[in-house]
């Protein structure tokens, strides 16, 4: 009588480090940088550096070597303040760039959260969508998510761009990002996105108060109960600037600070500016936790 040999059951930690995106999985056990390449006019750090897309794939192919593992193309500001562009716009400053993209060699985030550029992006060879609305903006999105099987970055915000620092406001800011996290998880899971697709980001500068984002960032671990991988993006923001009185040009000490504490809090993916100086220093840090 032969008996079926059964696979070794998945670790719960393996579960929680894998990160599905399309057809390859990325493993978060070691720590991930996802480069920013906004090819925006009015980013709040970068703004117009980029706007030229020769010079946009040059960084993205500079960012690969300082040691990216993803690379994070934005089409559309979402500072503090930022109006919505069309469609056509975002498509004609993203698309060219994601092409040209087809052979560096790691993966390309599309930073949308529209159903129309998310799409495109992604036959143009995109294989993730960082969408600052959670799955709230455009109900047509789950769906090309789901078909397309793409990884997904699910962030918190409060409000939208334009008005998400007019005076927000939380009554205990942990217990609502971790509900606001709880019901959409929910919701993508019932709109046909795997659970393994998924990471959570919980919006550091959306919506938050100097005071909340320190909270945020010093509780970051509340979050691993989820079960997903945390990306945090802290690079550069005013909360550094709220901290050491220093305008966005002299945050990168204070920004790896932040990179710091939260990658003790179980953080394993930095959306980052200077993917150089954030590579480096987290070698270390990684080789040195017990």
């Amino acid at each position: 009588m032969f008996h079926k040999i059964k696979k070794p059951l998945e670790k719960k930690e393996d579960r929680f480090n894998k990160w599905i995106i399309k057809d390859r999985v990325l493993n978060t056990k070691n720590p991930l940088i996802m480069g920013i390449l906004n090819i925006t006019s009015d980013s709040f750090y970068d703004g117009g550096k980029y706007i030229d897309g020769k010079r946009a794939v040059e960084r993205a192919h500079q960012m690969k070597e300082e040691g990216a593992d993803i690379i994070d193309i934005g089409g559309e500001s979402t500072r503090p303040e930022s109006e919505p562009i069309p469609v056509s716009i975002e498509l004609k400053r993203v698309i060219p760039v994601i092409e040209k993209l087809s052979n560096v060699g790691i993966p390309v985030s599309i930073d949308t959260y529209k159903k129309g550029v998310a799409e495109e992006a992604i036959d143009a060879g995109a294989s993730i969508v960082n969408d600052i609305s959670g799955l709230r903006f455009d109900k047509k999105l789950p769906s090309i998510i789901a078909e397309k099987k793409v990884g997904y970055i699910l962030m918190h915000m409060l409000g939208t761009p334009k008005n998400m620092q007019k005076n927000p406001y939380y009554d205990n800011v942990i217990d609502e990002i971790l509900n606001f996290f709880k019901e959409r998880l929910k919701f993508a899971q019932n709109s046909g996105i795997s659970y393994e697709n998924i990471v959570i980001d919980p919006g550091i500068g959306f919506g938050k108060r100097l005071e909340d984002n320190i909270e945020i960032i010093r509780n970051i671990q509340t979050f691993t109960s989820l079960g997903r991988p945390i990306l945090l993006g802290v690079s550069r923001k005013s909360f550094i600037g709220g901290i050491t009185g220093l305008d966005k040009d002299e945050r990168l000490e204070g920004s790896l600070a932040a990179v710091s504490s939260g990658f003790y809090g179980g953080v394993r993916i930095f959306r980052v500016h200077d993917v150089k100086e954030t590579k480096r220093f987290l070698m270390v840090l990684n080789n040195l936790r017990t």
